[in-house]
């Protein structure tokens, strides 16, 4: 048996995961309502849950800590879906202050041209003398 089909069977009661995760029953059942876990359920229609799910329930409370809203958890659980995130992240140079001028003077110049305005163009032209 791979570790994958383990990791996915349902054990736990919600009681076990309760102490698991330290998240009350409500808050629970509101991320299933929420279709944000989807535990199996037994014969008797008792939720059971799997190694998966409490990590699940566990990144859901981590990322609530850290101020995500549930409709940012969903995109964070969709872009993992598809593939986003799996790779090492690309580390970028932080622009210069030459840089950000740079930017900001190109966006001043291109501002009203084409057909884009540019509602800073007047905050961006104090930068500028």
């Amino acid at each position: 048996m791979g570790d994958q089909v383990r990791r996915n069977m349902p054990l736990f009661s919600i009681g076990i995961v309760k102490q698991l995760t330290e998240l009350s029953a409500r808050q629970i059942r509101y991320y299933e309502e929420q279709s944000l876990i989807t535990p199996a359920r037994s014969k008797g229609n008792t939720r059971m849950f799997s190694f998966n799910d409490v990590d699940r329930l566990l990144e859901i409370k981590a990322l609530i800590e850290r101020g995500v809203n549930l409709a940012g958890i969903r995109e964070v659980f969709e872009m993992k879906e598809k593939g986003y995130g799996t790779q090492h992240p690309v580390h970028r140079k932080e622009p210069t202050e030459g840089d950000l001028h740079k930017q900001l003077k190109k966006e001043l110049f291109q501002a009203g041209r084409h057909g884009k305005a540019s509602l800073i163009q007047g905050e961006l032209s104090r930068f500028f003398h």
